[in-house]
């Protein structure tokens, strides 16, 4: 009497199939995941101990470099960033071409003042990654252009988060301005970014 081999192929066919969604996750995670952006310049938080973790979505950054030089990075929503770019041309009786708003909804950080802003978005994509602001963005008791891009951000959406990186050795009284200005219009929660004690 002839022995039957058993039919394997609803085993070849479940574990295809199960490839293939391993896959399609993967993709998906791949294209959906928002990768972190490096540092326009160098700067080197101080430590602490909190190992709580920035949202993602809706967060506005502000850098201090050492030199105290002021960096604003905006939200990732390109229709909201376009918002908000308006609403600062508003402000200092600017326009923008359709190309420097296509730029700027891809800036990775502004670090110029108001009248320099259309000469740094018409840098090619190479030449703004290597821009290292002589000034950054002004932040004084006279001038808190700073401060009007938190203010006009809160305006486009009033839930957005702020984060603010300070370098360990920037001084104090840069700091101290930009909560003061911070604090004028009423704007008083948001994290400062630290490194793990004990990590580089």
């Amino acid at each position: 009497m002839a022995r039957v081999k058993p039919k394997r192929h609803g085993v070849v066919t479940d574990m295809t199939a199960m490839c293939d969604v391993a896959f399609l996750l993967l993709t998906f995670f791949i294209l959906t995941t928002q990768f972190k952006k490096p540092d326009v310049e160098q700067i080197k938080p101080p430590s602490s101990i909190s190992e709580k973790l920035l949202p993602d979505a809706s967060l506005m950054t502000i850098n201090a470099t050492p030199d105290g030089k002021f960096y604003f990075q905006p939200v990732e929503n390109a229709s909201e960033r376009l918002q908000l770019l308006e609403k600062m041309g508003q402000k200092y009786n600017m326009t923008f071409t359709n190309q420097e708003k296509a730029a700027f909804q891809k800036v990775q950080a502004i670090g110029v003042p108001m009248n320099q802003l259309k000469g740094y978005l018409d840098l090619s994509d190479e030449e703004q990654k290597s821009f290292k602001s002589p000034t950054g963005i002004p932040m004084d008791s006279t001038n808190k252009q700073l401060v009007e891009w938190v203010k006009q951000s809160l305006s486009v959406n009033p839930d957005y988060k702020l984060a603010i990186k300070g370098d360990v050795t920037t001084e104090y009284p840069k700091v101290k301005s930009l909560f003061e200005g911070l604090r004028d219009i009423d704007f008083l929660k948001f994290w400062l970014i630290t490194s793990q004690e004990g990590k580089p």
